[in-house]
């Protein structure tokens, strides 16, 4: 027969029990961004009165827009087990390739102002789409491993982009191009974060509610089931990184626009940042796992915290650091979440 102080003992003992199950389970389903979130509010709100306000939490939203849009494309790459590193270039070639076109066409229709503009904003995805057509056919058709092919790929954008350039800036751009995409408004909502919304949805509904999403979370899963299901895996991931560039091209748009010039050093850490915010956010190196619904957040976690180290006067060398070994962490324990998932050790 029990007695009573050991009911008692026991009861408390099972409390740590049911706390730390509740912990497992939220990492399991949700990756560590939650821990890293509270960690980051708590420690930026000690360290500055200014960080946890509207203002500040609303400028670090707007901030992020770029940011969401490159992680939304680089998402649907990794959860095919892949990855872009070529997002920056796209983002580069597109602002400079764009900027070019509307300088070009703004002498050649001086009073049709949006029509130079349009002209200028389809120049622009043009390089973007044909990187995504270059690694698309590199990694579906040729096999070539994503790494080296968006490295390369990567690379020859960057001196496509210095050889248009110069290295010097494109200025003289359209001021109304400016005005709308940098830093208009539509019902009172900044046109960058309604362009992110669109993508957020529209992205959401191709991963949960389309057949081509359930084919890549299957891709990702284990391309050679995939495969003999029936799949067409190499068009699937050839739409995959299609989209990818298409969406650091929009982000590549929006930049420029708020710049108010073409620069070839846009997006230099970008596809490091889009990266850690899809694995800090629970999306798997190894692919098949990944919420849309969490990248949004873990990119504006990682605008965040860049705001937080700017407010405590961290220097911006030291954030390059700080913001690598979040990578690392966070890869890092990815590897202790797919454990946790497969039953594996």
């Amino acid at each position: 027969m029990t007695s009573k102080p050991d009911t008692a003992a026991s009861v408390q003992a099972s409390r740590p029990t049911g706390a730390v199950a509740l912990l497992r389970a939220t990492f399991i389903k949700l990756g560590v961004l939650p821990f890293f979130l509270v960690a980051a509010l708590i420690l930026f709100t000690i360290a500055s009165r200014q960080f946890l306000t509207i203002d500040n939490i609303t400028n670090v939203a707007r901030q992020s827009v770029y940011l969401v849009l490159v992680s939304l494309g680089q998402m649907l790459v990794l959860v095919t087990g892949g990855f872009d590193l070529a997002v920056g270039t796209s983002i580069a070639l597109t602002s400079v390739v764009s900027a070019t076109a509307m300088v070009y066409f703004a002498a050649q229709f001086p009073d049709m102002v949006w029509l130079v503009i349009v002209l200028g904003v389809l120049a622009g995805f043009l390089p973007a789409l044909a990187i995504g057509t270059l690694n698309g056919i590199g990694i579906a058709q040729f096999g070539v491993s994503p790494f080296i092919m968006t490295l390369g790929v990567q690379s020859v954008g960057a001196g496509v982009a210095l050889f248009i350039t110069g290295g010097v800036p494109v200025g003289n751009l359209p001021y109304d191009f400016g005005e709308l995409f940098g830093f208009g408004r539509i019902f009172g909502v900044p046109v960058p974060v309604l362009v992110a919304i669109v993508a957020i949805v529209a992205m959401w509904v191709l991963m949960n509610r389309t057949r081509t999403g359930a084919r890549i979370y299957a891709i990702g899963g284990n391309i050679k089931a995939a495969n003999l299901s029936g799949i067409n895996t190499k068009r699937t991931l050839f739409v995959a990184y299609i989209v990818c560039a298409f969406l650091a091209s929009v982000a590549g748009i929006l930049m420029t626009a708020r710049v108010e010039s073409g620069e070839t050093n846009l997006g230099g850490t970008i596809a490091l940042e889009s990266i850690a915010a899809c694995v800090i956010a629970g999306v798997s190196l190894r692919g098949g796992i990944g919420r849309v619904e969490s990248v949004v957040l873990g990119a504006f976690f990682i605008v965040l915290v860049q705001n937080g180290m700017n407010l405590m006067q961290i220097g911006s060398y030291m954030q390059m650091v700080l913001l690598g070994s979040l990578l690392i962490l966070a890869v890092v324990t990815d590897q202790f979440r797919y454990r946790m998932l497969t039953g594996s050790r």
